[in-house]
């Protein structure tokens, strides 16, 4: 029997999504004294002070949309000593998901776990806990509101309106960044065409924890500056959500005004062109295709911008292959080496093939993972040469640039 035809379960899911509705109102609304009111006598107080943190802490955020909703799923049980401990008429460990917008930058809400335990008694619901359930695989996701104060700049581009969000220590980068976006957004369109939504939503994080939250335990804010991250795509569909560039906790420090302006463009670029890529293309078109858009009109010699290739190739001479999607995430040298050679390879592209010939092998790669035989004939066919000859005219252009 479903939920939707069980009275019991279809009554229990009404009143927790009164209890979830409330719940957002009261955070977005700002009002501590409701807030307080939905929490069960047996929640741990750190519960209810994180949630009034988060309230005031979003009150610098522009929400278009703020809720929570129950999703589907298999029932997860409440742990043993949770429902001992509470004596309630009834505890339940829904699967429930923040949804929330922001408002200008995004096109749709993005949704986020909640690992939810909430309780009964008689006939009202209450908050009990949104701790991590690790023994089920569960945890709650937190937002830059969840690790302080958030203030946020909002900026015309051509998309309508582009959103930073940082925290208050971080106003300076917070302004330099939106400042960049303006020409940024038009830099990417003028070689992605318009077909984007030519606006984003910029994360400023403040600490590794942060960094983590947003984009995963696979990045490190330590060897990356920035990150496009997003909601999985569902094939055939033009909109993506959950969008967000994130800039790690370090970038302040590593970054100059000419290396920002070079991630946010390439950044962007993966935001432009998220809903036509397919996960599993090969790294080095989708790596060196931002990057060349990323350091496009900047006037920088290739020795200034992969020194470490450049150096490689005065020493033992050209490289014999592309990067492969191992060498990037291989991490120090090599990986440095891997995204610095897929730059020069969209370099060279669009100095001896044109432009245009670039962003059409992009096309052609960008649609998923695919054997050799598969990716020669692409390549042949958006710059007319086979694989080999790519590389061997790509190795002397190399060559001849660096020396």
């Amino acid at each position: 029997m479903s939920a939707e035809s069980n009275p019991f379960e279809q009554a229990r899911r009404e009143g927790v999504q009164d209890l979830l509705n409330r719940w957002a109102k009261a955070v977005r609304s700002g009002d501590e004294a409701a807030l307080a009111a939905l929490f069960d006598a047996g929640a741990a107080p750190e519960f209810l002070a994180a949630e009034v943190r988060r309230s005031r802490n979003l009150a610098g955020v522009p929400l278009a949309d703020w809720g929570y909703e129950i999703g589907s799923g298999p029932e997860t049980p409440v742990p043993g000593d949770i429902a001992e401990r509470l004596q309630a008429t009834d505890v339940w460990a829904p699967h429930v998901f923040l949804r929330y917008g922001i408002a200008g930058a995004d096109t749709a809400s993005t949704r986020k776990p909640v690992s939810l335990v909430v309780a009964r008694r008689g006939e009202e619901w209450k908050l009990v806990s949104d701790g991590a359930l690790p023994q089920y695989d569960r945890s709650t996701w937190r937002g830059p509101w969840d690790f302080g104060p958030v203030v946020a700049r909002s900026v015309p581009t051509d998309g309508g309106v582009s959103v930073v969000l940082g925290h208050p220590w971080q106003q300076d980068r917070v302004d330099a960044i939106a400042a960049e976006l303006v020409t940024a957004v038009p830099a990417v369109t003028e070689v992605w065409g318009p077909q984007w939504p030519r606006r984003a939503l910029v994360l400023v994080t403040a600490g590794q924890e942060e960094f983590t939250e947003q984009v995963g335990h696979q990045h490190s804010g330590s060897d990356i500056a920035a990150v496009a991250v997003s909601d999985a795509v569902t094939p055939g569909s033009d909109t993506v959500t959950g969008q967000r560039i994130v800039f790690s906790p370090t970038a302040g420090e590593r970054l100059t005004e000419a290396s920002r302006r070079a991630v946010l463009r390439h950044e962007l670029t993966h935001v432009a062109a998220r809903s036509t890529t397919v996960d599993g293309s090969p790294m080095w078109v989708l790596e060196g295709f931002a990057d060349y858009v990323g350091h496009r009109g900047s006037g920088s010699e290739v020795v200034d911008v992969a020194p470490t290739v450049s150096a490689a190739v005065a020493a033992h001479g050209p490289p014999v292959r592309l990067p492969t999607d191992d060498d990037f995430g291989a991490g120090g040298e090599r990986s440095l080496a891997a995204y610095e050679s897929a730059w020069t390879v969209a370099e060279f592209v669009a100095d001896r093939f044109g432009e245009e010939s670039l962003r059409s092998m992009y096309g052609e790669l960008s649609t998923g993972p695919a054997d050799q035989a598969t990716v020669d004939d692409r390549i042949r066919s958006s710059i007319g040469v086979p694989t080999q000859e790519l590389i061997g005219q790509w190795a002397s252009w190399l060559s001849d640039t660096v020396r």
